[in-house]
């Protein structure tokens, strides 16, 4: 049993100010703490007064990520009293500020940094992770952190905020937690000249050499950790499907860029639809953006289709996608394996009277559609005459602008509501400001894969699943969809507030552990069994007492 100063200085177990007289003079800790004793939600107070203090989102970033390294318990009982003040503070969008300027803010080392000239050492390295028990790695290489590029080492950022998440909504104790950043390099000149840059100042290595690396890590993982969920997370477009598609087979994972930005997409169309008094799969959806993420919601809206009765070659029929160049054509030659699923035939299109490829606006003026989504970060790229021909030809035209950060969408929330005449369903992958309805302010959505990783996370913690299956995502989409507020009132959002996403969490939580079960990669046990695994797995931010 840890005393004194050791005891005061790990985050997993110290109260602070919150010891009582008695554990002061147990715990060798007299004189080392103020007289006052105070109850932990007095310190949950004086933090949050301090947090309001502060004068730039990045200070009160800095902030929280200091008493996380000091109070853990403390740190997720401020984030819990006050979800939606402080998930964009942990989180999106100050992250990527956080992110940029990782090595000028370095405090104190949190995770695991793998470099590729320490690759005949990774399991050395994972041995010297903190706790012995892991429940959930995120690992990122730095490579495609939100929408700003390549940050190298700084993208632990993104690891370390993620993982604040799991614990937070999906009740992971943050003691089985595990960042990860592979440090192979990076490209960003700004970087390699930084004075301050802590990573690895070398240009990313070759693709054989990266594969190498990557392959080393997973067998590392496996040896070292077998039942770990491994999360891959901001993995640049030529890397991340095929890592996933590698590994998936092979032990516990998901990629969240693809799978976790499809099923938030999906559980919002799903209420959408619903509001609609459509199905999804009598729409025609059109994508802008053919990267991981963008085909990944595209794969799960077929599929999606096609557990709603249509053939999967009627399913794709629907679903269109349009990159930078255009429509995918199968005439096309310069689109991958994964992009080639949702091509089009030329002659489909021959008629349309156009030179060269179609873009968005023909497909939108020669085809009646229904769900119009982004994932390109072409900002103002759903302009007013693509949303006004689509808002002609369907009642309740479904837009999704779900390029982040905010800079990067393609339409404002606020805009779409006024070029539809208010008859748009719309969720955004950014924060916005809400709608104005007469007197009344309505929020937007946002498709953040909190809804989704944290559920995920607790779901195969507690039913002890060995992989992830696309119908779990699928099964976590439909508890997010059937969870909309839409449902109740067509003027509410189509994604519970944040306020309720912690409550949320459990039933979505439950819907991919029967799902599980289902798919024969859990033990078998009924949905109540099941819930109860579910709420016993979960940590709660509060003291323990002698």
């Amino acid at each position: 049993m840890e005393r004194g100063r050791r005891l005061l200085a790990d985050p997993h177990h110290t109260k602070g100010t919150a010891f009582t007289p008695e554990e002061r003079r147990e715990r060798g800790l007299l004189g080392l703490l103020p007289a006052g004793v105070q109850t932990l939600e007095e310190q949950i107070g004086r933090c949050w007064s301090e947090v309001q203090r502060l004068s730039s989102d990045l200070d009160r970033y800095v902030y929280l990520r200091s008493l996380q390294d000091r109070n853990e318990r403390l740190f997720y009982a401020l984030l819990a009293a006050h979800v939606p003040e402080t998930l964009p503070l942990v989180y999106t969008p100050t992250v990527a500020e956080g992110c940029r300027r990782f090595s000028e803010i370095w405090r104190r080392p949190r995770g695991l940094y793998l470099s590729w000239p320490d690759r005949e050492d990774l399991r050395e390295a994972l041995r010297n992770r903190p706790q012995e028990e892991v429940d959930v790695i995120v690992v990122t290489d730095g490579q495609r952190i939100l929408g700003i590029g390549d940050q190298g080492v700084g993208g632990m950022g993104i690891p370390i905020g993620k993982l604040s998440l799991y614990t937070l909504i999906g009740g992971i104790d943050p003691a089985r937690t595990l960042p990860i950043l592979l440090d192979v390099g990076t490209d960003n000149a700004e970087l390699l000249e930084d004075p301050f840059y802590l990573g690895w100042r070398h240009h990313r290595i070759d693709e054989d050499a990266y594969t190498e690396f990557v392959d080393r890590f997973v067998e590392a993982v496996r040896a070292e950790l077998p039942d770990v969920l491994l999360q891959w997370e901001d993995f640049a477009t030529p890397h991340a499907l095929p890592i996933l598609q590698r590994y998936r087979d092979r032990l516990l994972t998901f990629n969240d860029d693809i799978q976790g930005t499809a099923a938030v997409a999906l559980g919002a169309l799903r209420g959408a639809t619903d509001v609609a008094g459509t199905r999804l799969r009598d729409q025609q959806v059109v994508m802008l953006g053919a990267g991981s993420a963008g085909i990944g919601v595209m794969e799960m809206v077929a599929q999606e289709m096609v557990d709603e009765g249509l053939s999967e070659q009627d399913a794709y029929a629907r679903c269109w996608v349009v990159d930078v160049r255009g429509l995918l054509t199968a005439d096309r030659e310069d689109l991958s394996e994964a992009q080639r699923r949702f091509t089009v035939d030329p002659g489909v299109v021959a008629g349309w009277g156009i030179d060269g490829l179609p873009q968005l606006a023909d497909v939108v003026e020669h085809v009646t559609v229904g769900v119009l989504l982004g994932l390109s970060t072409a900002a103002g790229a759903f302009t007013e005459q693509i949303v006004r021909t689509m808002a002609g030809k369907v009642e309740r035209p479904i837009v999704f602008p779900l390029s982040n950060p905010t800079a990067n969408a393609e339409a404002r929330p606020a805009d779409l509501d006024a070029w539809t005449d208010g008859r748009a369903l719309v969720a955004a992958g950014s924060p916005f400001a809400p709608l104005r309805r007469g007197d009344r302010e309505v929020p937007v959505a946002q498709c953040n894969n909190v809804y989704i990783f944290p559920a995920m996370g607790l779901a195969v913690t507690a039913a002890r699943a060995t992989r992830v299956t696309d119908g779990m995502m699928r099964a976590a989409a439909r508890a997010l969809g059937a969870a909309s507020p839409a449902l109740r009132d067509a003027d509410a959002p189509l994604l519970p507030p944040w306020a309720d996403v912690r409550a949320v969490a459990e039933d979505i939580a439950v819907a991919v552990a029967v799902q599980a079960v289902a798919d024969g990669v859990a033990p078998t046990r009924d949905e109540d069994e099941l819930r109860a695994l579910v709420r016993s797995t979960r940590w709660t931010p509060t003291y323990q007492h002698p």
